[in-house]
């Protein structure tokens, strides 16, 4: 198989050689190129076409977000994963909603970047664990009354999807696997998958996480439903 072909994008080219150091002693990770802000990343992408973007969050001229927001919407091919030392609840949300993978921070070990990488790179997501519970815990805020809702019907955010999708979605966010949202609603796990298929693209969706986040945000679960 070719090896996951990466692009480093961060303002500080110390941070870029420490992460070049570290990938390019993976066999099956390639360095393709770096980037020194947001608009050479957005520039670098549509060029080198990186099937992973390692991304800084705070950059000079445009930062990690807004430059995820336009590679996501320039196509699925280049994964997202942020970068940062600020682990705060606005900036996953914000980087999720804008079409990142994933979200880490630059004080993990090593191994776990890599991780990532392998991860995103099959086209699933991660988040730092910490990071992980902060969002749960943003949900957890959110006022009772705003988390009621009616199991039996679809919020009108949601009215494009059809009630087995909507299963689907509830399952998701609640952190089912795909073999496991399977085995509850008895059905085979490639179903699942062309149902997951299906909601990506009514919502043009780019990952997992996003498809949660959506969950929440139309009110759709509860955030106790969350594991």
């Amino acid at each position: 198989m070719p090896p996951i072909r990466v692009l480093l994008v961060d303002d500080q080219p110390m941070i870029r050689t420490g992460f070049r150091l570290i990938l390019e002693t993976e066999p099956d990770i390639e360095v393709v190129g770096e980037s020194a802000d947001g608009m050479a990343a957005v520039r670098d992408t549509a060029e080198l076409r990186p099937d992973i973007v390692l991304m800084d969050i705070r950059m000079p001229r445009l930062d990690g977000v807004e430059a995820t927001r336009l590679i996501a919407r320039s196509g699925p091919e280049s994964k997202v994963i942020i970068l940062t030392t600020f682990d705060l609840d606005a900036h996953v949300l914000d980087a999720l909603r804008a079409g990142a993978s994933g979200f880490l921070v630059k004080d993990g070990p090593a191994d776990s970047l890599v991780a990532a990488i392998r991860t995103v790179a099959t086209g699933e997501a991660i988040l730092a664990p910490r990071v992980t519970r902060r969002l749960l815990d943003r949900f957890a805020r959110i006022p009772e009354q705003e988390q009621r809702v009616q199991e039996a019907a679809a919020p009108p955010a949601l009215d494009a999807l059809t009630a087995r999708e909507l299963d689907v979605l509830r399952a998701m966010a609640s952190g089912l696997s795909n073999a496991e949202i399977a085995e509850h609603l008895t059905v085979s796990e490639a179903t699942i998958k062309t149902h997951i298929a299906n909601i990506f693209e009514k919502f043009q969706l780019r990952s997992r996480v996003q498809a949660v986040i959506l969950a929440y945000d139309t009110g759709l679960v509860a955030p106790r439903a969350a594991p």
